[in-house]
């Protein structure tokens, strides 16, 4: 009887260890293939799939920010601003596209709520048109670019924290004997989004002609990256006047990480302040336009008063001083 159970007692043991040992097997197995496919950038998924190298560096730079001058105008430098954050957020479309798009909607919103307030009887004064034009800009206008502007900087960061680690694999690629053409290829094989397929920009420009430095230097231009400039500058020197490059690039790895940290610090000084200023610019806008869908009486029935007229154009126009005034103060730069 004892011998019976003792006999059933390994038969489980076996049989849950079995079962343990396959179901590690498989999770592991799809943990780290879960992880290589996480490791493959977008350049290198279009290489994969066929594309020509050609076309790779097409798509990747379609959005590139044109050169600015220092006499560009205002419009100038918005329109550089919007292209830059339209190539760091890896918007799909291109800038006309997107701008086509969103006059298109801007448009379609004029007219639908212009036969809806007509539709409800409402006069159409000259403080409703004004409300019209505000609420479709806001909702055509206003909110896509506060979007795009938020998966910019969200992925501008992600570059900022990835850049470290890329510098480090570069240095240590250096003092195993790499050239520096085979340690920017490494980093285009190892780093994830969206410094790989920018290191595979980078590569892709100097395999067609360009020099190293310019097509660094272009990197850092689209990415408005101190930390990139430092880099830049450092190859720079190193070209002209020698040295060891791996050296180099170690100290400035430590001091980028040094700077970091001061930078951590400085934005949770500051988190109060930057918040503020997050909720005073991006709420109105959003509370403006859910108002006016839930219910556009609200603004409505004030619309044809005549002080409408000139109060909704003067807060507008103090919507916009404050603002800027706001994104001046909560910028800090370290």
């Amino acid at each position: 009887m004892i011998g019976g159970e003792v006999a059933r007692f390994l038969v489980l043991l076996g049989i849950f260890a079995f079962v343990f040992l396959i179901t590690q097997v498989v999770l592991r197995t799809s943990i780290e293939r879960r992880a290589h496919v996480g490791a493959v950038n977008k350049r290198l998924k279009m290489i994969a799939s066929g594309a020509a190298r050609e076309e790779v560096v097409t798509i990747l730079r379609k959005n590139d920010p044109v050169l600015l001058n220092d006499a560009a105008s205002p419009w100038g430098r918005l329109y550089f601003t919007f292209r830059r954050n339209l190539s760091m957020a890896a918007v799909p479309w291109t800038a006309l596209q997107v701008g086509i798009g969103m006059a298109a909607i801007f448009s379609v919103l004029v007219i639908i709520v212009t036969m809806a307030i007509w539709s409800a009887a409402y006069p159409i004064t000259a403080g409703v048109i004004q409300l019209i034009l505000a609420f479709a800009a806001a909702a055509a206008l206003g909110v896509p670019l506060m979007v795009i502007s938020f998966l910019a900087q969200r992925r501008r960061k992600r570059m900022q924290e990835q850049f470290p680690v890329a510098l480090d694999i570069f240095v240590r690629s250096l003092r195993s004997g790499h050239p520096v053409a085979a340690a920017l290829d490494l980093l285009t094989q190892e780093m994830e989004d969206p410094i790989g397929s920018e290191f595979g920009l980078v590569s892709d420009e100097i395999a067609y002609g360009a020099d190293l430095t310019d097509a660094l230097n272009d990197m850092a231009e689209r990415w408005d990256l101190d930390d990139l400039r430092m880099f830049v500058v450092s190859l720079s020197v190193q070209n002209e006047t020698g040295g060891n490059l791996a050296e180099i690039l170690d100290n400035l790895s430590k001091v980028i990480r040094e700077r970091a940290g001061l930078y951590l610090k400085v934005r949770a000084l500051s988190s109060e302040g930057r918040m503020t200023g997050l909720m005073l610019t991006g709420l109105p806008i959003f509370t403006f336009v859910l108002v006016f869908l839930l219910n556009p009486s609200f603004y409505l029935d004030v619309a044809g008063d005549p002080i409408f007229y000139v109060g909704f154009p003067l807060m507008l126009l103090w919507y916009g001083v404050g603002v800027i005034s706001i994104r001046r103060m909560v910028n800090v730069k370290v």
